[in-house]
């Protein structure tokens, strides 16, 4: 969960919702993807004595932007995006489920209105044919990404079942799953990703919208990472038990990135394992593993710093393997401690976890914090919505997930609480198509 398991237009708009990208488009930021904290716009004729305070609905005043805000990921490209962009602030996660009713031609419309919509948000545009509710009014995209997936139920559904991917089997029942299934799996998946909340909320909120009469939403959680321009320099994400997470995820740079994430185009149609065949459709697709892992932070936080230290691999001030080294040394699973032991203790996570254990198998992970208040015992309902991209769940997440289940000494402060698995296709190369226009027009 913590470690070594893993590691995307443009448009003019006369809403004022726009006003930051107008400015920063001045400055000619409004196409480029600038750092977190650098100044996109600045009104050269304004004072800090004429900058109104924060609240004063003083909407015509300039004041400088950063480009936070102006920021964007292109919707349209081989892959959707959500995937492999830095991590934003904030994330929705929502499942839907189709109406009773709705067979393959709703299911190709709702995705052709999601797609259009998506596409618009992300260039800090109103959508076609819907009106505004006004909630991100003034904001920029603050890099929006929306991500689609298609459950394994939404196949019979939409009559589609020789279309269903082998690699959508369920998973596996791991020991100690604690699942509650009305927040698990649903038809289709939306995740929704964006530095700024009411430009997440404002997306989500809108695809909502656009689904009535076609689909429900099944379940909803919202995470939170940490904002850019938090730190000093861009450094490792911490989850919410104060550890380094994310030291060894996948890297785009990396070798082997693209077979660990994404579906390959199909090369051999004589192919005659359909175990391990992917159907064309998925070709530059990945498939998403949504878990929602609730963190026991109260027994956590009784440790001590050496104990959760073993229990990870890693010391929590630095996030270096306790073999030695910095954060990113490779981890030295066979060297001694000087009391003759593992420096790196047999059930530590980062042990388990590692792909060197796991025949290589490794996920790129997306994962996000949550917090919604207090359980009825007064314990924090906090964690980890857990989500990881893969070309195959069957050599990625399952065997890793099943070996963690059961070796790993932090099993006993999380527990697994809803999951889902969904086929994540490739993005919308065209303009003018469409996510999942593969599958549903095949």
């Amino acid at each position: 969960m913590t470690d070594d398991s893993t590691k995307k237009s443009s448009g003019n708009s006369t809403v004022s919702r726009r006003r930051l990208l107008a400015t920063a488009g001045a400055a000619g930021a409004a196409g480029l993807a600038v750092g977190a904290g650098a100044l996109a716009a600045t009104n050269s004729s304004a004072s800090p004595a004429a900058t109104p305070a924060a609240g004063s609905g003083d909407a015509g005043a300039r004041t400088p932007l950063t480009a936070l805000g102006a920021n964007a990921h292109p919707f349209h490209g081989a892959h959707q995006g959500g995937i492999v962009e830095p991590a934003q602030a904030r994330m929705l996660s929502t499942a839907f489920d189709l109406t009773p009713g709705t067979a393959r031609p709703g299911l190709a419309s709702l995705m052709k209105r999601w797609s259009a919509a998506a596409a618009a948000l992300a260039a800090g545009r109103t959508p076609p044919g819907l009106s505004d509710d006004g909630s991100a009014l003034d904001a920029g995209p603050s890099s929006l990404t929306v991500t689609f997936g298609f459950g394994a139920s939404v196949f019979a559904k939409a009559g589609l079942t020789a279309q269903l991917p082998a690699a959508l089997a369920p998973l596996p029942a791991f020991p100690e799953d604690k699942l509650d299934r009305r927040r698990s799996d649903g038809d289709l998946w939306v995740q929704v990703c964006a530095d700024d909340a009411l430009v997440a909320f404002h997306a989500m909120r809108t695809l909502q919208r656009l689904a009535a009469g076609a689909a429900t939403v099944r379940w909803q959680m919202s995470g939170f990472s940490r904002s850019p321009g938090a730190t000093a320099r861009p450094r490792t994400g911490r989850n919410l038990m104060g550890q380094i997470d994310g030291t060894n995820n996948p890297k785009p740079t990396d070798p082997t990135f693209d077979a660990r994430v994404f579906v390959p185009a199909k090369t051999d149609p004589a192919k005659t394992d359909p175990a391990k065949d992917q159907p064309a459709w998925m070709a530059g697709g990945s498939y998403a593993v949504f878990r929602r892992i609730r963190m026991l932070l109260d027994p956590w936080d009784l440790q001590s710093t050496d104990r959760q230290e073993r229990v990870i691999g890693r010391h929590k001030a630095s996030g270096a393997p306790l073999s030695g080294g910095t954060e990113s040394t490779p981890a030295d699973l066979g060297k001694l401690g000087p009391d003759g032991g593992l420096a790196i203790p047999g059930d530590a996570h980062i042990r388990v976890a590692t792909p060197d254990a796991n025949q290589g198998a490794a996920m790129l992970r997306r994962g996000y914090s949550y917090h919604d208040g207090f359980r009825p015992d007064g314990a924090p309902d906090a964690g980890l919505l857990f989500v990881a991209f893969q070309s195959d769940p069957r050599t990625g997440f399952v065997p890793v997930q099943l070996k963690l289940s059961r070796a790993d000494a932090l099993s006993v402060f999380i527990s697994h609480e809803s999951s889902g698995l969904y086929a994540v296709p490739g993005g919308a190369a065209d303009p003018d198509g469409y996510v999942g226009q593969a599958l549903l027009e095949a």
